[in-house]
């Protein structure tokens, strides 16, 4: 199906796998869809690819190094794509006029204000980003409302629940005759692992998740079952549920996205491949459906459907997710800002797997929770709790070497 106006598309992130996977869906419907603006954080090699395929009138590095590199590999190419640098740049590409749609992509803290823009300036927001919401919900949610802005997930979790949500934007799910959400998780590499067998875990290991094709970060915290924890706050703040009307059911196969029970006991549910083309095709077409390249689901090869409840003994990060959550105010941010940290020490093989939940434990017991301000003060809380995570990780590595 073609779109009668072709739509002007900013990618943020866009040499990351979600980035990525947005320009082959994109690349499907050429009379639809055209790439305006694309931006990574350094990847000089791979945004020069990506320009010199879709040829964008802008494109933005954070690294300002990294930006008089490409404009100098352009130019020599004789590209007329503008490179932009740094945060100004993300917010620019965000929120200027001839843009339509945000695939809001960046991982980390690095993507709030970018989404804020673009949320301000009323756009379609593709939101791929968790930390907006986790650090911000409220703030951004306001922003949303107020800039007009359209907000369509796609975490194929959150993008599942809204394809069987009511069509209206609900006040209390009650009003909507929903009961409870349903969050699906694959469990992860380790899922039935003792926590003996967890204390071994490398790097290496983790980076291989038995279903999904995502970044290391994102990888990591699907293995930690953080992934899910941080989806728990986001489906609060998309779908106004509370705490207690999200349940998280670890689905191995993840074929079943995500649910939502209604009062008369029906459960609707998405289903498809895991391949996140679907989220991604659902939210450029909405409310039309386009085609995104995924095959079929063939149900006969399916053997069968297992569920079973999170082990929250092995992976608290589940657990410290739902008490910060809870908790309010700047919780959520520590949550996030630790766990960043964290997972950055564990990729360098600076801290052990188990010790991820350990610091993300200590920033929440040790850092005052406050009620949220402006986007100031998320981001100085998110700098102090990344301090004290890098402080816990230099005490802890000299604890290790006094060990030895």
């Amino acid at each position: 199906m073609q779109n009668a106006i072709l739509q002007n598309v900013s990618i943020l992130g866009s040499t990351g796998t979600i980035g990525q996977q947005t320009l082959d869906v994109i690349a499907r419907h050429p009379h639809s869809y055209k790439v305006y603006a694309l931006a990574a954080n350094s990847n000089v090699k791979a945004l020069f690819k990506q320009c010199v395929a879709f040829n964008p009138s802008f494109a933005v590095l954070l690294d300002e190094t990294a930006a008089s590199e490409l404009a100098t590999q352009l130019k020599l190419v004789k590209s007329n794509t503008k490179v932009l640098s740094g945060m100004a740049g993300l917010e620019q590409i965000s929120s200027v006029t001839e843009v339509d749609i945000v695939m809001a992509a960046i991982v980390g803290a690095a993507g709030l204000k970018p989404a804020m823009a673009a949320a301000h300036a009323g756009k379609r927001i593709l939101l791929a980003n968790k930390e907006t919401l986790v650090m911000a919900g409220s703030l951004f949610m306001q922003a949303v409302q107020a800039g007009g802005a359209t907000l369509l997930p796609i975490d194929s979790e959150h993008n599942a629940i809204f394809q069987v949500m009511p069509p209206q934007h609900l006040k209390h799910l009650a009003d909507g005759g929903v009961r409870k959400i349903i969050l699906t998780a694959s469990g992860g590499p380790f899922r039935g692992y003792s926590q003996a067998q967890l204390e071994n875990i490398t790097p290496a290991l983790a980076l291989k998740h038995p279903n999904w094709v995502m970044g290391a970060k994102i990888t990591i915290d699907s293995a930690t079952l953080m992934n899910k924890g941080l989806e728990v706050i986001e489906a609060h703040w998309l779908f106004n549920a509370k705490p207690s009307q999200i349940e998280v059911v670890v689905h191995p196969q993840s074929i079943i996205h995500s649910m939502v029970e209604y009062v008369d006991g029906s459960v609707l549910a998405q289903l498809g491949n895991p391949d996140m083309r679907t989220p991604i095709a659902y939210a450029l077409g909405y409310p039309n459906r386009i085609e995104s390249g995924v095959s079929s689901l063939d149900f006969l090869s399916i053997a069968k459907l297992e569920f079973e409840a999170p082990d929250l003994h092995c992976f608290p990060c589940l657990q410290l997710a739902y008490d910060a959550l809870n908790t309010g105010g700047t919780a959520a941010t520590i949550l996030n800002a630790a766990n960043e940290v964290a997972v950055s020490a564990f990729l360098k093989e600076h801290i052990s797997f188990t010790d991820i939940p350990s610091l993300i434990a200590a920033a929440l017991d040790n850092i005052p929770v406050e009620n949220v301000t402006s986007i100031e003060h998320v981001i100085e809380v998110d700098r102090r709790a990344r301090q004290f995570a890098a402080d816990w990780i230099a005490s802890a590595s000299k604890v290790k070497v006094r060990a030895c």
